[in-house]
């Protein structure tokens, strides 16, 4: 027979394109899109000046890349710097900074848990989070979409070590988790709580603080959150925020962290500058925030089906994968870009064009994006999608 390894390669891209989930890659150039609600730039700090001079000086000062992992040579007074930068203005003890949100996830996830321990995972959560459940060895059970009743159920049923986990806000649409009934119900059954606060960061919160500070969470005993540097801070990289025995044990324990390269100078450097500019100008959380709910009231009102959003994060249903893949493609045409979610990037297996509200959109721009959308719906759009 010929050698022929790869074959099945090709059988699954024909059942992909049949589904109409194939996946494109599109290089985009240097200059920005003339309309962009597809980037998770949600304070619009990624051009700001003061971000990229930043993000410059520190690749001249300390170098294209940090040369190693943290625990040889990739940790350099930088990366310090941001961590106590960040721990201090979420609300935390200490912080540890790794080289990608989605590593702050394994990281946490994987040196929190353990064989024979239990994860309480929402059906909802990031792939993230459900990557880092796998690779944790622990038993994961995974409960309905924000039900802190089913979160208790399960804590209930187990003896031993253990921890929840959720998004504190959705990126798929965009509404927050119930993290004050979660952590209530995480005290009562002597476990820990978990939160990728990816979405929550910048844009909720007392000037950005994030979804546990809002909640009165921050610090906690028992709370740990992740967060990523590369949506509202405008650069590239993640974080795990807790209090200093829990950042000291991954350290030494998170693989995640210990065998990776550390993060680049000027990522850590562009997250500074994007935490400095935040700090002087607050309102451009609750800006973010505006935005979202400018653009849900006014697309709803043109009779489209979307999600209420709790932050930045706006969902608007398409009637099929191949409606919404055409949708973003007309939207685009139009010269403004949308993001296109479909199986198996959503839980529920709807497709729809997801919105993120940047804070330095104007009016006039806003007015432009939704008679853009409305104009290029296709025509089920604004039916109730089950």
């Amino acid at each position: 027979m010929p050698y022929a390894p790869f074959d099945w390669i090709d059988a699954e891209a024909r059942g992909r394109a049949a589904a109409g989930l194939v996946r494109t890659l599109r290089p985009r150039g240097a200059e920005p899109e003339p309309l962009d609600l597809a980037s998770n730039d949600y304070l619009g700090l990624t051009r700001h000046p003061e971000v990229t001079a930043a993000a410059a000086g520190a690749a001249r000062r300390w170098g294209a890349g940090a040369t190693g992992s943290r625990l040889v040579t990739g940790t350099t007074a930088l990366h310090a710097e941001l961590e106590r930068e960040l721990a201090a203005f979420c609300g935390f003890e200490a912080a540890l900074v790794l080289s990608s949100g989605y590593a702050a996830n394994l990281a946490a996830l994987t040196a929190l848990s353990g064989r024979g321990s239990l994860i309480v995972s929402d059906a909802g959560n990031h792939a993230s989070i459900v990557d880092g459940c796998r690779l944790s060895r622990a038993e994961t059970a995974v409960v309905s979409h924000a039900d802190a009743e089913a979160v208790a159920k399960a804590l209930g049923a187990h003896e031993g070590r253990a921890l929840a986990v959720t998004d504190s806000v959705f990126s798929v649409d965009g509404d927050a988790a119930p993290l004050p009934a979660l952590a209530e119900v995480c005290r009562a059954a002597n476990a820990a709580l978990l939160v990728d606060d990816a979405h929550g960061l910048g844009v909720l919160g007392d000037g950005g603080r994030g979804a546990l500070a809002a909640a009165g969470l921050a610090g906690g005993d028992g709370v740990v959150a992740t967060l990523t540097l590369s949506k509202s801070l405008g650069s590239q990289g993640g974080a795990v925020l807790g209090p200093a025995r829990v950042i000291d044990h991954l350290v030494n324990t998170a693989r995640t962290f210990i065998f990776d390269t550390g993060l680049a100078p000027a990522s850590a450097g562009g997250a500074l500058g994007a935490l400095g500019v935040l700090r002087r100008e607050p309102e451009r959380a609750a800006r973010a925030r505006e935005v979202a709910a400018a653009l849900y009231t006014r697309l709803t009102a043109a009779g489209l089906t979307a999600v209420r959003p709790d932050a930045a994060v706006v969902s608007v249903r398409a009637p099929s994968a191949d409606a919404a893949v055409n949708w973003a493609a007309d939207c685009r045409a139009a010269g403004m870009a949308v993001g296109c979610f479909r199986p198996p990037s959503v839980p529920d297996g709807v497709s729809r064009l997801r919105l993120t509200a940047r804070a330095d959109l104007t009016e006039e721009q806003i007015t432009a994006a939704v008679d853009t959308i409305v104009a290029t719906a296709p025509r089920q759009a604004g039916a109730p999608v089950n």
